[in-house]
Protein backbone atom coordinates (compact mmCIF):
# COMPACT_ATOMS: atom_id res chain seq x y z
CA UNK A 1 0.00 0.00 0.00
CA UNK A 2 1.12 2.69 -0.70
CA UNK A 3 0.70 6.74 0.94
CA UNK A 4 1.47 10.36 0.10
CA UNK A 5 2.26 12.82 2.88
CA UNK A 6 4.22 16.08 3.52
CA UNK A 7 7.54 15.29 3.82
CA UNK A 8 9.26 16.49 7.35
CA UNK A 9 13.23 17.44 8.17
CA UNK A 10 13.88 14.07 9.54
CA UNK A 11 13.01 12.42 6.21
CA UNK A 12 15.76 14.34 4.49
CA UNK A 13 18.04 11.21 4.55
CA UNK A 14 15.86 8.88 3.41
CA UNK A 15 14.81 11.43 0.61
CA UNK A 16 18.42 11.88 -0.45
CA UNK A 17 18.49 8.49 -1.05
CA UNK A 18 15.87 8.57 -3.17
CA UNK A 19 17.40 10.90 -5.29
CA UNK A 20 20.54 8.85 -5.85
CA UNK A 21 18.69 6.37 -6.90
CA UNK A 22 16.60 8.60 -9.36
CA UNK A 23 20.08 10.07 -10.74
CA UNK A 24 21.57 6.75 -11.29
CA UNK A 25 18.40 5.54 -13.14
CA UNK A 26 18.61 9.08 -15.69
CA UNK A 27 22.26 7.90 -16.43
CA UNK A 28 21.02 4.43 -17.14
CA UNK A 29 18.98 5.84 -19.39
CA UNK A 30 21.14 8.17 -21.31
CA UNK A 31 20.21 11.34 -19.45
CA UNK A 32 23.77 12.43 -18.26
CA UNK A 33 23.43 16.00 -17.28
CA UNK A 34 20.15 16.64 -15.09
CA UNK A 35 20.46 17.17 -11.74
CA UNK A 36 24.48 17.26 -11.69
CA UNK A 37 26.25 19.05 -9.52
CA UNK A 38 24.98 18.36 -6.27
CA UNK A 39 21.26 19.49 -7.51
CA UNK A 40 18.81 18.89 -5.79
CA UNK A 41 20.59 19.79 -2.82
CA UNK A 42 19.15 19.17 0.81
CA UNK A 43 18.77 22.76 0.98
CA UNK A 44 16.58 22.44 -2.40
CA UNK A 45 14.46 19.89 -0.46
CA UNK A 46 13.87 21.61 2.81
CA UNK A 47 12.76 24.86 0.76
CA UNK A 48 10.07 22.84 -0.49
CA UNK A 49 9.07 21.34 3.04
CA UNK A 50 9.03 25.50 4.16
CA UNK A 51 6.33 25.89 1.46
CA UNK A 52 4.33 22.50 2.60
CA UNK A 53 5.35 21.50 -1.23
CA UNK A 54 7.71 18.69 -0.58
CA UNK A 55 5.64 15.11 -0.64
CA UNK A 56 7.42 11.45 0.00
CA UNK A 57 5.83 8.34 -1.35
CA UNK A 58 5.98 6.00 1.36
CA UNK A 59 5.13 1.98 0.80
CA UNK A 60 4.63 -0.90 3.27
CA UNK A 61 2.08 -2.44 5.46
CA UNK A 62 0.77 -1.99 9.00
CA UNK A 63 1.61 0.10 11.85
CA UNK A 64 5.20 -0.79 12.24
CA UNK A 65 7.54 1.77 11.30
CA UNK A 66 10.01 -0.60 10.22
CA UNK A 67 7.81 -2.29 7.60
CA UNK A 68 7.33 1.35 5.88
CA UNK A 69 9.81 3.13 3.60
CA UNK A 70 9.98 6.25 1.49
CA UNK A 71 10.18 4.90 -2.21
CA UNK A 72 9.57 8.52 -3.70
CA UNK A 73 9.54 12.14 -2.91
CA UNK A 74 8.08 15.49 -5.25
CA UNK A 75 7.27 19.01 -4.81
CA UNK A 76 4.13 20.35 -5.77
CA UNK A 77 4.28 23.74 -5.74
CA UNK A 78 2.00 26.99 -6.13
CA UNK A 79 2.60 29.46 -9.11
CA UNK A 80 3.71 31.78 -9.78
CA UNK A 81 6.83 29.13 -11.28
CA UNK A 82 9.57 32.48 -12.24
CA UNK A 83 10.85 30.24 -14.89
CA UNK A 84 7.58 30.15 -16.35
CA UNK A 85 7.26 33.54 -16.75
CA UNK A 86 9.02 33.06 -20.21
CA UNK A 87 8.30 30.38 -22.73
CA UNK A 88 10.12 29.71 -25.83
CA UNK A 89 8.64 27.86 -29.58
CA UNK A 90 5.55 28.20 -27.79
CA UNK A 91 3.14 29.08 -25.86
CA UNK A 92 1.12 28.02 -22.06
CA UNK A 93 -2.51 26.15 -23.07
CA UNK A 94 -3.65 28.90 -20.45
CA UNK A 95 -1.02 31.78 -19.17
CA UNK A 96 -3.67 33.47 -16.99
CA UNK A 97 -5.08 31.37 -14.65
CA UNK A 98 -3.41 30.34 -11.06
CA UNK A 99 -1.45 27.15 -11.48
CA UNK A 100 0.70 24.74 -9.56
CA UNK A 101 3.80 22.99 -11.00
CA UNK A 102 5.48 19.35 -10.33
CA UNK A 103 9.33 18.98 -9.49
CA UNK A 104 11.84 16.74 -8.66
CA UNK A 105 9.75 13.25 -9.15
CA UNK A 106 12.12 10.65 -7.94
CA UNK A 107 11.88 7.39 -6.79
CA UNK A 108 13.63 3.93 -6.55
CA UNK A 109 13.75 1.70 -9.33
CA UNK A 110 11.74 -1.11 -8.07
CA UNK A 111 8.53 1.51 -6.95
CA UNK A 112 6.55 1.11 -10.07
CA UNK A 113 3.91 3.40 -10.80
CA UNK A 114 5.09 6.54 -8.62
CA UNK A 115 4.33 9.09 -11.36
CA UNK A 116 0.81 7.88 -11.38
CA UNK A 117 0.47 8.26 -7.65
CA UNK A 118 1.32 11.80 -8.35
CA UNK A 119 -0.90 12.94 -10.84
CA UNK A 120 -3.42 11.60 -9.25
CA UNK A 121 -2.56 12.68 -5.80
CA UNK A 122 -1.82 16.49 -7.43
CA UNK A 123 -4.81 16.52 -9.76
CA UNK A 124 -7.27 15.66 -6.81
CA UNK A 125 -5.98 19.22 -5.79
CA UNK A 126 -5.05 21.68 -8.75
CA UNK A 127 -6.68 21.37 -12.29
CA UNK A 128 -4.11 23.22 -13.84
CA UNK A 129 -0.25 21.85 -13.61
CA UNK A 130 2.59 22.87 -15.32
CA UNK A 131 5.86 20.27 -15.31
CA UNK A 132 9.09 20.64 -16.98
CA UNK A 133 12.09 17.64 -18.15
CA UNK A 134 15.48 17.97 -19.77
CA UNK A 135 15.39 17.29 -23.10
CA UNK A 136 17.33 13.83 -22.51
CA UNK A 137 14.66 12.28 -19.73
CA UNK A 138 13.06 10.22 -22.08
CA UNK A 139 11.69 8.33 -19.10
CA UNK A 140 10.00 11.41 -17.77
CA UNK A 141 8.54 12.76 -21.27
CA UNK A 142 6.98 9.69 -21.88
CA UNK A 143 5.33 9.68 -18.75
CA UNK A 144 4.35 13.55 -18.60
CA UNK A 145 2.36 12.83 -22.35
CA UNK A 146 0.80 9.52 -20.99
CA UNK A 147 -0.96 11.30 -18.43
CA UNK A 148 -2.48 14.32 -20.87
CA UNK A 149 0.24 16.92 -20.30
CA UNK A 150 0.42 18.70 -23.80
CA UNK A 151 4.00 19.99 -24.81
CA UNK A 152 4.47 23.71 -24.67
CA UNK A 153 7.85 25.14 -25.73
CA UNK A 154 10.88 25.46 -23.78
CA UNK A 155 11.91 27.14 -20.94
CA UNK A 156 15.15 27.82 -19.18
CA UNK A 157 16.33 27.88 -15.51
CA UNK A 158 17.96 30.25 -13.38
CA UNK A 159 21.33 28.65 -14.34
CA UNK A 160 20.33 28.77 -18.21
CA UNK A 161 19.65 25.32 -18.26
CA UNK A 162 17.06 24.62 -21.40
CA UNK A 163 13.91 22.86 -20.30
CA UNK A 164 11.02 21.25 -22.19
CA UNK A 165 7.93 22.46 -20.79
CA UNK A 166 4.59 21.14 -20.22
CA UNK A 167 0.97 22.13 -18.84
CA UNK A 168 -2.32 20.42 -18.01
CA UNK A 169 -5.49 22.37 -17.77
CA UNK A 170 -8.30 19.94 -16.60
CA UNK A 171 -10.50 23.65 -15.50
CA UNK A 172 -13.97 23.55 -17.61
Amino acid sequence: MRTIREAKPANIPEIMQVMEAAKKIMRQSGNMHQWGDGYPSEAVIFSDMEKHGGFVIEEGYGEEPSTIRIVGYFAFLPSPEPTYSKIYDGEWLDDIKPYHVVHRIASYPDAHGIFSDIMDFCFSREANIRIDTHKDNRIMQHNIKKHGFTYCGIIYLANGAERLAYQRNDIG
